[in-house]
């Protein structure tokens, strides 16, 4: 079995899901596991999915084609996973939104040999004063030579110069 990494994005409707699904399991291909979503009227999502060799031409022709549906789908081969050399954190950070917030966070995160498994973030109003709130959660893989300490001191003290909340906890296995 070869396995392809799929992005998928073309503009939301009913039965999108269905088509792309339809499209790899005429092909012989099985949907392994993916993460998507709907946002600003467009609908993304990246997922692997396995396909036995015989049919990995004609799933990427396939999966080409849905262009004429408006579907949009950029393919990579399945890269080898790394052995387990990192613990799972999770991260929640909750302030004041701004530019950069991002940027600044994963800039640290990057410097520290962190990689980001996940993030989620969304912007909402504050409970009480209406005004823009971000908030972000993400899985990252830390490494396991890197010091929860070290890595929670180094992310307080930007948290500080950000104004934001941070949140570390160690994911269960």
């Amino acid at each position: 079995m070869d396995h392809l990494v799929l992005t998928v994005i073309a503009p939301d409707q009913p039965g999108l899901v269905e088509r792309v699904a339809q499209c790899i399991a005429a092909h012989g291909g099985n949907w392994l596991e993916s993460r998507m979503s709907r946002m600003a009227g467009q609908f993304a999502g990246i997922l692997r999915v396995a396909v036995p060799a015989e049919g990995y031409d004609e799933l990427v022709e396939g999966l080409q084609g849905l262009a004429a549906h408006g579907i949009r789908v950029m393919l990579a081969e399945s890269g080898i996973e790394p052995s387990c050399t990192w613990k799972p954190i999770l991260l929640d950070l909750v302030g004041n939104d701004r530019p950069g917030i991002v940027r600044d966070i994963t800039r640290l995160l990057s410097e520290q040999g962190v990689n980001v498994e996940s993030l989620v973030t969304e912007v909402k109003p504050a409970p009480m004063s209406s005004e823009p709130l971000f908030h972000a959660e993400a899985v990252l893989a830390v490494p396991l030579t890197l010091s929860l300490d070290v890595l929670q001191k180094r992310l307080e003290a930007l948290a500080d110069d950000l104004m934001v909340e941070l949140d570390l906890q160690s994911q269960a296995s």
